[in-house]
């Protein structure tokens, strides 16, 4: 993870569980990472594993009865985990935007785009009304939507799906946030605009130093936007460090099979590595390393005692192999 002390967000040890009749579920179970100023950090891994509740829960958007059952979130030196509602609803508006998956659950069909970013801005910002309506026409325009001075004016169902998604990063941008929360916000998209909204993002870390915490699925984004990668297994964060050395010499097994399953241009290889199994359920998360019933080098240790992140060679990365083979490396020495 980030050491710097500059870091915009940091989260520290973040628990989230969901009380219910049969037992407390753990959906998230101490996660820690820092997110610095123009910093686009990806959270990767399969459904299930965590990410969205992540995001959910530094937002403060978790759905009852999910809640935040220890540790804390600290945004630009504040702490907001344990804000009242409408103290992180006015956090939420003005210094954390979200991106989402369908851009049609962050837009009001029945308003026109030209009200939701007048009446988004002149609740978060000192702005008159034609001072909100400029701004948000020089957005629109800035995310790429052609005649915004007149497509301002239309209604979320008169843009294709791209641009509706142009128009929610505009949402998520007009009141200057400094920090984006964006939920797989390319894959509802077809390739060619995936890389424009891609490009987008990258654009907004360059010129506004927004941070962005990319949750999704797609190495391929990831491997294209971001610059720090977390890779996330039931609950946990399994590994985290720069794109390039998470990519190219991930340790843990479970980032291996990651990376493994992705096909390279060039590569001539007849099979793709494959995880057998699936990820855990919540109520189903065994002892130990949780990876440790898929995982084709487990040991002993795996199945009763579970890892922490640890410093190795090129990233941080929580599994007992790794912890091993150090220790025997320091014998060698």
């Amino acid at each position: 993870m980030s050491t710097s002390h500059a870091a915009l967000l940091e989260i520290s040890d973040l628990k989230v569980e969901f009380p219910t009749r049969r037992g407390t579920l753990v959906a998230v179970n101490g996660v820690t990472f820092n997110i610095e100023p123009g910093e686009v950090l990806g959270l990767v891994g399969e459904s299930g594993a965590g990410k969205s509740m992540t995001g959910n829960a530094i937002i403060g958007l978790l759905e009852a009865p999910g809640r935040i059952a220890g540790g804390t979130i600290v945004l630009d030196g504040r702490r907001i985990d344990d804000l009242p509602y409408e103290e992180m609803r006015k956090i939420r508006g003005r210094e954390i935007g979200a991106i989402f998956q369908d851009p049609l659950t962050s837009l009001n069909p029945l308003y026109t785009i030209e009200r939701q970013l007048v009446e988004t801005m002149m609740t978060h910002l000192d702005v008159s009304r034609g001072q909100a309506r400029e701004r948000a026409i020089e957005l629109l325009h800035e995310v790429g939507i052609p005649s915004a001075g007149e497509r301002i004016h239309h209604y979320p169902h008169q843009f294709s799906g791209g641009m509706r998604q142009r128009v929610v990063i505009a949402l998520a941008l007009c009141s200057d946030p400094k920090l984006i929360i964006a939920d797989e916000p390319t894959t509802a998209l077809d390739v060619s605009i995936q890389a424009q909204i891609i490009g987008l993002m990258k654009k907004l870390c360059r010129d506004y130093q927004t941070a962005i915490l990319l949750i999704t699925h797609d190495m391929g984004v990831i491997a294209e936007t971001a610059d720090r990668v977390a890779v996330m297994y039931a609950g946990r964060v399994v590994e985290i460090g720069s794109v390039r050395n998470v990519v190219r010499r991930g340790q843990h097994p479970y980032t291996r099979g990651l990376m493994g399953s992705i096909p390279k241009v060039g590569d001539d290889v007849e099979h793709l590595i494959q995880i057998d199994g699936a990820m855990p359920g919540l109520t189903e998360v065994p002892l130990g390393c949780a990876f440790h019933p898929r995982c084709g080098v487990a040991m002993e240790v795996c199945r009763q005692d579970t890892p922490l992140l640890q410093r190795c060679e090129h990233t941080e990365v929580a599994c007992w192999q790794v912890v091993k083979a150090r220790a025997e490396v320091k014998g060698e020495a």
